[in-house]
C-alpha cells in the first residue's frame, strides 16, 4: 500500500468506531470508501473504518439489498476464505445535473458512477429566467422517459450549478439590465422543487466544476488546491484539507475580478484575459462563426493565429492570477479545466506552467499546475454530485 493510503487507512480506522452516529452514516462511509477505491473486501473495509467485522457485514448486507454495491468474483490464492471485491452498483443511484451558464443551459443525468446516461441542451443568447425554467422542465421529462421507470423511481436528487447573482452580468453578455431582472426576485432553486418530488440543490457553477474534482475526479490529487475553470467567464473553487471551501457567501475562489497585469504591466480583472467570452469576440471581429464554441468543446473550426493568441494572453494572465493566489492560500496544486478541446486544455495548462517560469515567486511555493481531470462536463457532474454527496457520501481526511 503506498504511503497515502497507509496515512488514509491509519486516519480513517477510528472514524466509524469514534462515532456514536446511525447505521445510514456508517453506510455511506463505507459507500465513500468504495467510491474511492473500488475493489475493496469486507476485512479491508472493516480495518479502514474500525467497525466490527460483523458489523460490516451487517451493513454490506443491507446496501446490496438496497441494490448500491456489487460483489466481485471471489479472488483466492490466499490463506483461508476468499476475498470477495466490492464496488458500487452504477444502477443503484441516479441524478439530474443542471448547469445554467450565459450562453446555454444543460441537464445530464448520471448513475452512481457518474457516468452521463443522459443529455438535454439549450442555447441562448442570454439566460431568460422563464425560458431557462421552461426549458428545463422540458429536459427533466425528456430524461425521465429514456431513462424509464425502473431507473426513474431511483432518481436521488437534482443539483443546479449556475452562477450566483446572474442578473448582475447583463451588461457584460451585452444585453440591457432588465432583460435578467428576473434572476433578482425569483429562485430557480424553490421553482423547480416546487414541481419536483426529488430534493433540489444549488452551487455556484465554477465552485461545483471544483466539486466533480473531489467526487469523480482523480484520487491523487493533494488536499490544498484551486481549481481555475475556462467558460464564458472564467470561474474556480478551493478546496483545503481535502473539501470545498466556499466562503461565506459561497463565491470562495471567484476568480474573474481578480486584477492582473497584462504584458505591458497595465492592470484587468482576469475575467478580461483568460474568458471565453474573449475569444467570442474576436471571432465575431473576424467573421468567424462563435456559436459552435458552445455546441461541442471538441467540435470547434477556428483560425490558428486567433486560438494561440487568446492561449497566449489567458496563460500570461493566469500564471499571474497564480501568483497571486499562493501568496495568500500557499497551495499544493493548482488545476486548469473548463469548457475547452482537450488539447486546448493541455496547451493552456503548458502555457500557464512556462508563464509561471518566468515570474519571481520568492518567499513562495510553487504550486504544481496540472490539468483537471473532468473537463468540458465539470459544471454539469458538479452539480449532480451535491444530491449524491448529500444521500451517499461522508467527508474523508485526505
Amino acid at each position: 500500500m503506498a504511503s497515502h493510503d497507509r496515512q488514509n487507512a491509519h486516519e480513517n480506522a477510528h472514524y466509524g468506531a469514534n462515532q456514536q452516529g446511525t447505521r445510514e452514516r456508517n453506510e455511506r462511509l463505507i459507500l465513500t470508501l468504495l467510491r474511492r477505491t473500488p475493489g475493496l473486501a469486507k476485512a479491508e473495509i472493516a480495518r479502514r473504518t474500525g467497525l466490527s467485522a460483523q458489523t460490516v457485514s451487517r451493513l454490506i448486507a443491507a446496501l446490496e439489498n438496497d441494490g448500491l454495491i456489487l460483489r466481485g468474483a471471489p479472488q483466492r490464492g490466499r490463506v483461508g476464505q476468499p476475498s470477495i471485491p466490492l464496488s458500487l452498483d452504477p444502477e443503484g443511484a441516479f441524478f439530474f445535473g443542471l448547469k445554467v451558464g450565459r450562453r446555454s443551459a444543460e441537464l445530464v443525468a448520471t448513475d452512481f458512477l457518474g457516468r452521463i446516461v443522459g443529455r438535454e441542451k439549450q442555447i441562448y443568447d442570454y439566460p431568460d429566467f422563464t425560458t431557462v425554467l421552461e426549458g428545463c422542465f422540458k429536459a427533466i421529462n425528456r430524461l425521465i422517459e429514456r431513462l424509464g421507470p425502473a431507473r426513474a423511481r431511483r432518481l436521488a436528487g437534482l443539483g443546479i450549478a449556475m452562477p450566483f447573482h446572474l442578473w448582475e452580468w447583463a451588461p457584460r453578455i451585452g444585453v440591457p439590465n432588465d432583460a435578467m431582472s428576473d434572476w433578482k426576485t425569483r429562485d430557480l432553486k424553490s421553482e423547480l422543487e416546487r414541481h419536483l418530488s426529488i430534493p433540489v440543490f444549488l452551487q455556484n457553477d465554477a465552485t461545483a466544476a471544483c466539486s466533480a474534482e473531489l467526487v469523480f475526479g482523480d484520487t491523487s490529487r493533494p488536499p490544498n488546491f484551486a481549481s481555475f475553470h475556462v467558460a464564458f467567464f472564467i470561474g474556480g473553487g478551493l478546496v483545503l484539507r481535502g473539501s470545498i471551501y466556499a466562503g461565506a457567501h459561497g463565491n470562495a475562489a471567484g476568480f474573474g475580478p481578480l486584477p492582473v497585469p497584462d504584458s505591458t504591466g497595465r492592470m484587468h480583472p482576469l475575467i478580461d484575459a483568460a474568458s471565453l467570452s474573449n475569444l467570442e469576440r474576436r471571432l465575431l471581429e473576424n467573421g468567424v462563426d462563435s456559436q459552435q464554441i458552445w455546441m461541442d468543446p471538441e467540435g470547434w473550426s477556428i483560425p490558428e493565429h486567433l486560438l494561440l493568441d487568446w492561449t497566449e494572453n489567458a496563460a500570461f494572465a493566469l500564471a499571474q492570477a497564480v501568483r497571486a493566489t499562493q501568496t495568500v492560500l500557499d497551495l499544493d496544486a493548482i488545476l486548469i479545466d473548463g469548457w475547452l478541446p482537450r488539447n486546448l486544455r493541455a496547451a493552456l495548462t503548458d502555457g500557464v506552467r512556462a508563464e509561471l517560469e518566468q515570474i519571481d515567486m520568492t518567499g513562495m511555493a510553487v504550486p504544481a499546475i496540472t490539468a483537471g481531470t473532468i473537463g468540458a462536463d465539470a459544471r454539469t457532474l458538479g452539480a449532480a454530485s451535491l444530491p449524491l454527496t448529500a444521500r451517499f457520501l461522508v467527508e474523508l481526511p485526505d
